[in-house]
Order: C-alpha cells, then structure tokens, then sequence
C-alpha cells in the first residue's frame, strides 16, 4: 500500500528515520519479531468469509503484575500500535483495501486519555476496520511530516483512495469519528494499486514544535 501513494503528497512528508520502542504489548503470541504480530493481528480482524491466520489473545498486566498504562492496553486484534515510520507504512499495506483509522496520541494528553476508552469500544464495535496508534512523542518526524499539530489527531486511509480525511478530535466532538466512519466504511472494489501515504525515504527533517492537546 506504500508505493503508490508516495508520488501524491509533497516531498518532505516523512522523515528519513524514526524513533523506535518497544513498550511492552498486552498481545501475545508466540516469540516473534513485532511485524509477525502486526500481520497476525490483521488476519484475526479480516472481515467475515476472509481466511483468518493465527489469534491475538489479550494479557492483563505484564509479567511483574503491573497493570498496563492507559495507552498499553488494546481493544482487540484490529487495534495495533505502531513505533516507528515502517511499522505505519507496513500496517497500511497489509490492511488492503479495508478502512484504517489512525489515531496520533500523546501519553501525557488528557484529551487522548479521555477518548481513548471510547475509540476502544469503537474497534471492538467495526472488527473490519484497522485502527493503528502512534505515539506523537516516538514518532515525531514522521508526525510533524504528516501535518500532525493537535493531539488526539485522526487520519484515514482506505486502499486505493489514499488518504480520506484528517482532523482532530476530542471526546466531546467524537461524533465527528463516528460520522467519517459511516462515510468511508461502506462496501467497495478497488479498482487501482494501494496509494500510500508519502515519501518516507526524505531526508530533510521538519523543525519541530510540542503539539497542543484538543480541548
């Protein structure tokens, strides 16, 4: 899904690098490298009739007995986190043609914290649409390239149609999700390649400003 879509956004849309971590997941399979996992967990969300690989299933707390934080903990298989610029780019590309909706979140946001248990309940309702998390403080390069100003933010993506939309949104507006999700989650064919999202490979880096919690 990455390739066609690099040549339909400026140049500098992505930086040449991005920060990578490794928090600790609440999914656990088998020991694997994390794009095995990413791939698992969207075989287990592919749509009913779609052939389905191996199941994610959810562990809470981590092996000290810690409860996880707040952005650790996922709603199901169709809710991945992404640490880094190929991470994002493979996680579009595996979703096919199907509706990813990418939330930009800061740990320290209390306007993400508040969304979040509802963006949760939203995976668990639409099982066929992918929702990816990304860090803004581990992926800021990539952030600031992706136009990513106020926190939480939203982008979606869809197949061939590249990017749909892109807005922030709070909990008080989360209608405003709900309604781009009966827009762009409808029954459709692709008739072109995947678009993709931009020029990951750039080597300019944007200068960067904190983003600003939604209110």
């Amino acid at each position: 899904m990455a390739e066609a879509i690099l040549h339909h956004l400026p140049r500098g849309f992505f930086p040449s690098t991005a920060a990578s971590a490794s928090p600790s997941s609440q999914w656990v399979l088998s020991p694997a490298p994390r794009a095995e996992l990413r791939q698992t967990r969207l075989a287990a969300a592919a749509p009913p009739g779609q052939p389905r690989r191996l199941k994610a299933h959810a562990v809470v707390g981590s092996e000290t007995g810690e409860q996880p934080k707040w952005w650790e903990k996922n709603a199901g298989a169709n809710m991945i986190d992404i640490h880094s610029t190929q991470e994002f780019l493979d996680a579009l590309r595996d979703a096919g043609d199907r509706l990813v909706i990418v939330e930009f979140y800061g740990t320290w946001c209390g306007s993400c914290r508040a969304l979040f248990p509802r963006l949760c309940r939203t995976a668990t309702d639409n099982p066929n649409i992918v929702f990816l998390k990304v860090n803004f403080d581990e992926n800021k390069p990539m952030c600031k390239r992706l136009n990513v100003k106020v926190l939480p933010f939203f982008h979606f993506y869809r197949g061939a149609d590249g990017q749909l939309e892109a807005f922030s949104c709070s909990l008080a507006k989360f209608q405003k999700l709900k309604d781009a999700i009966a827009v762009h989650n409808t029954d459709r064919c692709s008739i072109g390649p995947p678009v993709g999202v931009g020029n990951v490979l750039d080597s300019s880096s944007p200068q960067e400003k904190p983003a600003e919690a939604t209110t």
